[in-house]
């Protein structure tokens, strides 16, 4: 059943879990913590540098069952985070501290940091759909191929210096050694795929991925559907004509891609290959992707128009 007014998050306890090796997490800890204490009285506030420290910090706060778990980071840190929330009665509040911050895009959070802050105690609580790889969560988008190579040449220093134009100068440097692949692509309908000389595989849960691109036209993070596309292998042309639809998401349209929906997809390659897990290589082909329906309740602006309450919390 669907909510008529918004619902505003609880906040009789809080944990605050803050990245402090992202981009400005040293500089969103004091910003938070004033505003959440001038709604709740029971503030407990974590730093941690990323890492083994991040998660750490991260368990212990869930384990305190607060009503809202404030989490700042990049997309692989959010994930983290909502894999661990998901199906309880914890809300996720959302800082944007890394490069990309493509779940707070999806959602209409701002980039701003006052104002992702300020969010966070004047905003509504909506529910939004949760990606699964062989049980471990992701928030954007899971892919094979291509993007994986783009991952391992996203080093730090190539963050700090181009921000998020490190995206496509590290997607240019792993475009000129890629090979393509073939995979076998199994629906929930039972449709079988069997396609050869691929570029890259994509399985999206949410709407915006490497640092603005988008999944698909009407990808939703609320629509309960993976969005699939399968990019071919082809001439140099080709790769730029999809290129510039990647930002769009109207790739899908071009003749070298194959897009589908589904709800369960299971993806077998000629041979292993890593998973990229928004920005964390976390897996392995042969794979399985499912959508978790509502999983996860996060506060967004009131304004946002990117997910609804439609679910209640699971005890």
């Amino acid at each position: 059943m669907t909510n008529a007014c918004p619902t505003q998050p609880r906040s009789d306890r809080v944990s605050v879990v803050v990245n402090t090796a992202s981009r400005t997490g040293l500089r969103a800890l004091p910003l938070v913590e004033a505003a959440l204490r001038s709604v709740s009285d029971d503030v407990r506030v974590r730093p941690a540098h990323g890492g083994g420290e991040l998660m750490d910090a991260l368990q212990v706060a869930v384990a305190d069952e607060p009503d809202l778990l404030v989490v700042g980071g990049g997309d692989g840190t959010i994930a983290c985070a909502a894999g661990l929330v998901s199906r309880t009665r914890t809300t996720l509040g959302v800082l944007p501290l890394g490069t990309a911050n493509d779940f707070a895009r999806t959602l209409e959070i701002p980039s701003v940091l006052e104002q992702a802050v300020a969010t966070l105690t004047t905003g509504k609580v909506v529910d939004v759909d949760l990606g699964t790889v062989d049980g471990r969560a992701y928030l954007n988008v899971a892919s094979v191929g291509l993007s994986v190579a783009v991952t391992q040449r996203l080093t730090p220093g190539l963050k700090r210096r181009f921000g998020r134009f490190a995206y496509p100068a590290a997607t240019l440097a792993a475009y000129r050694s890629h090979r393509p692949f073939a995979a076998r692509l199994e629906l929930d309908d039972g449709t079988v795929l069997e396609l050869r000389d691929l570029m890259q595989v994509a399985v999206g849960n949410g709407r915006h991925y490497g640092g603005g691109l988008t999944v698909a036209p009407n990808a939703s993070i609320d629509d309960h559907l993976l969005d699939v596309y399968a990019v071919e292998q082809g001439r140099l042309r080709d790769h730029l004509s999809v290129a510039r639809l990647l930002r769009t998401g109207q790739l899908v349209e071009h003749e070298r891609v194959h897009h589908l929906t589904a709800r369960r997809i299971r993806i077998v390659t000629d041979e292993p290959l890593d998973v990229n897990l928004d920005g964390e290589i976390a897996a392995r082909t042969p794979a399985t992707f499912e959508v978790e329906r509502n999983a996860l309740h996060v506060v967004v602006p009131a304004a946002s128009r990117a997910a609804r309450m439609d679910a209640e919390p699971t005890p």
